[in-house]
């Protein structure tokens, strides 16, 4: 059995290397997890680590989605006791529900308001980290035939936390869709009431909802990331979350988009209504996302600063106090990191599909700087 542990850890550290998309590393991922520590169903959601937001979600184990709008209530809404942001400070970043509610899993709202549709028996919860930062959480399921996640299980999920994160930092920035897509006609702003039922929505905003979703507005519930922002943004309006909720997203096109929500208050105080608006990122928003997603060390962030300036790789020497050949060699790793073979690949990858190919076309800019076509 620890050979098998130990032959799955290492597959998950290759596999989080390999350059993959998200959801085929997460598929791929679990289907090794499983034969280290075996579980039912699984569910890992990508998030922002800047915010912590979860902005999607691949399951496991055949689960659908017809309960999503449940869940994320539990996560961000519901008196959840253990919900991802709170794992996420836990030392360890595990925590398992049978040892949260002490063995009495009829104590946990999430348990028995969602989770008795399916025969679970226990729950384990991981915030996937790396250099500080949660790319990601996890949740595993056993169903009541099997028996609560062991102290040794808990510490084995804890030790791959790391390379699960590793492969989830390398989706972000996978190709997800490299059509060049015509210039956004501005924000998509929806209103949400507390029915979760969008109530007003922008000129346009079916269209864009389209691109985030692949599905034509007004036809099954609102998309998982908006709505975690109207979750997160309910939180807010209690008290519960430091700040307006923001996250950076993808959309299924592949087109980076910042999404943030304020909850509208009614006369009484309370909040009736939540304001959503998604966006196009512009680069200062995504930059510094991709390059946090390259893995690069300290002296490798300074040279690809350094680069997207423009600098020589003397001046670098110079301002770095480095050799050009250590500068060479910071070149190199980059490369190696971020895929790619020059300079000019380099810059195309930190900005991304979304504006490269447009500067390539050389696509207009309007009055307000940004891109017209």
């Amino acid at each position: 059995m620890q050979i098998a542990a130990e032959r799955a850890r290492l597959e998950i550290r290759s596999l989080a290397t390999a350059g993959l998309d998200m959801p085929t590393f997460s598929h791929a991922a679990l289907d090794v997890l499983t034969r280290a520590v075996p579980f039912s169903v699984a569910c890992l959601a990508p998030a922002d680590p800047a915010t912590n937001l979860i902005t999607g979600n691949v399951k496991w184990g055949g689960v659908g989605d017809e309960y999503d709008e449940q869940w994320i209530y539990h996560e961000y809404e519901g008196p959840d006791p253990f919900n991802f942001q709170v794992v996420a400070g836990r030392p360890g970043g595990v925590a398992t529900a049978m040892v949260e509610t002490g063995g009495d899993l009829r104590s946990s709202p999430r348990f028995t308001d969602l989770y008795h549709h399916w025969d679970v028996g226990d729950e384990a919860r991981m915030a996937l980290q790396s250099d500080g930062a949660s790319w990601g959480f996890l949740a595993l399921f056993r169903d009541g035939a099997r028996s609560a996640f062991t102290d040794a299980e808990q510490e084995y999920l804890s030790g791959v936390r790391t390379a699960l994160a590793v492969g989830l930092r390398a989706g972000t920035i996978a190709s997800a869709g490299t059509e060049l897509l015509p210039a956004a006609q501005g924000p998509v702003v929806l209103v949400v009431d507390g029915a979760d039922e969008i109530v007003r929505l922008s000129v346009g905003a079916a269209d864009g909802l389209a691109h985030l979703t692949g599905e034509p507005i007004g036809r099954g519930p609102l998309p998982f990331s908006v709505r975690a922002l109207v979750g997160a943004a309910r939180r807010f309006a209690r008290g519960q979350h430091p700040t307006v909720p923001r996250m950076r997203l993808r959309s299924r096109t592949g087109r980076w988009l910042v999404g943030h929500a304020s909850p509208l208050l009614a006369p009484d105080g309370g909040a009736a209504e939540v304001v959503v608006t998604l966006e196009e990122a512009r680069p200062p928003e995504i930059v510094p996302l991709v390059i946090a997603a390259l893995g690069l060390t300290g002296r490798e962030r300074d040279v690809v600063a350094l680069t997207l300036q423009g600098v020589r790789t003397a001046d670098m020497a110079r301002t770095l106090e480095l050799s050009s050949y250590t500068v060479q060699d910071h070149l190199k790793s980059i490369f190696e990191k971020a895929g790619v073979r020059s300079r000019r690949e380099l810059l195309a990858t930190v900005f991304y599909d979304q504006y490269a190919p447009r500067l390539e076309a050389g696509a207009g800019l309007g009055p307000s700087g940004w891109f017209t076509t």
